[in-house]
């Protein structure tokens, strides 16, 4: 397991939202994190809090605590096409070819520089909410993994 100082945040948004209490508004802030070492180990969180560093403080831990391991291609690349779905968000992810570089949006380009993908296109389809852009850029990741897993026992 990696320690937690090779770990590398990123803070993709920060939304202040409020409880409407007897009183008038209590404003808390929610912060989306996602936290990679940008060797194929990358995790997402979601914090809430009165304060935004503590917010983004929970929010880190939990990235941390619910990373996953991904399989990349020369360390640069993903092995294939593949299509990540959460909700109305679709984010569809091509390989590419050396010195293309991240093509990718706002929450998507978070995921995958954190992971240390260097050359990939994606194009993200539906909505571009960054919660439900980061879920899907990861429900796609998750199935690269358990392809190539099984592409690798069955060339074995």
């Amino acid at each position: 397991m990696e320690t937690k100082q090779d770990f590398e945040d990123i803070v993709v948004a920060i939304n202040r939202v409020a409880k409407v209490v007897k009183g008038g508004r209590r404003f808390s802030f929610s912060a989306l994190v996602v936290s990679g070492d940008r060797q194929g180990q990358i995790g997402y969180g979601s914090g809430k809090a009165t304060e935004v560093p503590s917010a983004i403080q929970k929010a880190k831990r939990l990235a941390e605590k619910t990373s996953t391991e991904i399989i990349m291609k020369d360390n640069r690349t993903i092995p294939h096409e593949i299509v990540g779905v959460y909700g109305a968000a679709k984010v569809i992810m091509i390989p590419a070819e050396p010195g293309t570089g991240v093509i990718a949006g706002g929450a998507v380009r978070a995921v995958l520089e954190a992971a240390g993908i260097k050359d990939i296109l994606t194009k993200c389809v539906g909505t571009r909410n960054p919660h439900n852009a980061v879920r899907a850029t990861f429900q796609g990741l998750n199935q690269l993994t358990n392809q190539t897993v099984l592409e690798k026992q069955n060339k074995a």
